[in-house]
């Protein structure tokens, strides 16, 4: 594995040089660190390299946003392309979860010539009622109370009950931990906030790259028809629905999602 940093972004590569050779990059959701695909890592990186990163404000990286406008989705899809130039990498499949995925359709659309293809995971193309809803509830509990409070709610969007009652000591354990690397709030109120004004729903037909639209029935955060939405929208997408999981269902369902994922990254088009 090798390491960097690039205008304040942590980045990693892991699996060897990339010259000459297909390139997986994985973007994370809100909470940014590249450390939640670690899931996904052996079964990737025994196939591809793999760029792993922080988001801006996140994880290892620049704990800031740029200051002067509001922060957009399509910022977080300008970052990917300077990891990408700091590795020398000029196209690669990128696989996002939520906030990741939002940012490569604005990756698709504003850099189109740096993907080859995308996966899209519990994502949207625009704000939907019960996604703010949620993000409404977070908010409250952020400003209210604090980060603690905060974390301790996350385990009810990201995974099902069934899971979260088997895995109690697990989370427990995590939870500080999560605390303690929590993003500045203002960092994370910036990241909410422009999930919530992201909307490219009218601009999908204009996206003709593969993509992989991966959804969970059950997930608490982001509705099952979003993903029918970019799929009907999108012209050439194909859409994997998994019965069970959760928002996070990368990790709950780590070998149901990555043979998906592995399929659809090796498949012609």
């Amino acid at each position: 594995m090798t390491s960097g940093t690039v205008d304040g972004i942590h980045y990693e590569l892991h699996g060897g040089p990339v010259a000459g050779r297909e390139v997986v990059l994985l973007s994370s959701g809100l909470g940014g660190s590249g450390s939640f695909w670690g899931p996904q890592m052996a079964a990737l990186t025994a196939r591809w390299p793999v760029v792993l990163y922080d988001h801006r404000g996140t994880g290892r990286s620049v704990r800031e946003l740029p200051s002067g406008k509001p922060y957009a989705v399509a910022d977080m899809a300008d970052d990917i392309v300077q990891v990408l130039d700091a590795l020398g990498i000029a196209k690669a499949h990128v696989v996002g979860h939520a906030a990741g995925g939002n940012a490569g359709l604005a990756l698709a659309l504003n850099h189109p010539d740096r993907l080859h293809k995308l996966a899209v995971v519990n994502g949207w193309s625009r704000p939907d009622p019960h996604i703010k809803r949620c993000f409404d509830t977070r908010l409250h509990l952020l400003n209210d109370t604090g980060p603690a409070a905060y974390v301790h709610a996350q385990a009810l969007f990201l995974y099902p009950a069934t899971w979260i009652s088997q895995n109690s000591d697990r989370l427990a354990a995590e939870e500080p931990h999560h605390v303690a690397g929590f993003p500045p709030r203002e960092v994370m109120l910036a990241r909410i906030g422009a999930l919530l004004a992201f909307d490219v729903d009218a601009d999908l037909p204009r996206i003709p790259h593969p993509v992989l639209v991966s959804a969970t029935a059950d997930d608490m955060l982001v509705p099952v028809t979003c993903a029918h939405r970019l799929a009907e929208r999108l012209p050439n997408a194909v859409l994997d629905v998994l019965p069970w999981g959760g928002h996070a269902s990368t990790v709950t369902d780590a070998e149901g999602f990555n043979a998906s994922l592995v399929r659809f990254l090796e498949g012609d088009g």
